[in-house]
């Protein structure tokens, strides 16, 4: 019955964090311009951000920031306005001339890792829809007889699936055929990245729930 309910939630919590999105999107685009360890680093910020609502829904805390409302809030408005920021950086730099990217890059060359992963984390750590769906996962495996080392399993598990897809995300596309791509199409992809953050920042800002 354990083993059931573990692959159930592990198959969503693949499904829900293999499929499009911002970070996704962000991860891909990192990997394919910078490189990847630069790609690794957004990625282990990304993975930080999950983790962290992770435990605040396995610990209940989460049910505290249901009953305030004023909490989300706030997360809401500044995920919404720290996505915008990002269109507006992805939108700035599809605008570049191509001359700026060829070369040798002194600032590729010393990639900020730091910053790369204070981004992943919140971008994640902004999106108040983050812990509804970790909500979600949890609910799949409470009950009432449950075990006591069931949500550590659910939090470790989870951990290392996303480990492996947003860290293969940026594995796949840091290739040199992939960054052969980015070269080629540098302003397409860096506008669909501008359209995905403003869209998604601007659902947040909107969002009722």
């Amino acid at each position: 019955m354990i083993a059931s309910q573990l692959a159930l939630i592990y198959a969503t919590y693949v499904i829900a964090t293999a499929s499009p999105g911002p970070s996704n999107m962000a991860i891909m685009a990192t990997a394919m311009r910078d490189g990847r360890l630069p790609a690794l680093a957004l990625a282990a910020g990304v993975v930080s951000g999950s983790l962290f609502w992770a435990i605040l829904a396995a610990t209940g805390l989460s049910a505290v920031l249901a009953a305030f409302a004023q909490a989300l809030f706030v997360i809401k408005i500044a995920g919404g306005v720290y996505l915008l920021y990002l269109a507006f950086r992805a939108g700035r730099s599809a605008l570049r001339p191509k001359s700026d990217f060829g070369g040798a890059n002194v600032e590729r060359a010393t990639p900020r890792y730091g910053a790369l992963y204070r981004q992943g984390l919140l971008m994640h750590i902004g999106n108040p829809k983050a812990i509804l769906s970790w909500i979600a996962i949890m609910s799949l495996g409470f009950r009432q007889d449950a075990p006591a080392g069931l949500f550590p399993l659910i939090i470790a598990g989870c951990a290392i699936l996303g480990v492996i897809v947003f860290g293969g995300y940026a594995l796949l596309f840091s290739t040199a055929s992939m960054a052969a791509l980015y070269t080629r199409l540098r302003r397409s992809i860096e506008t669909v990245l501008s359209v995905v953050f403003a869209t998604a920042g601007l659902r947040l800002l909107i969002w009722q729930g």
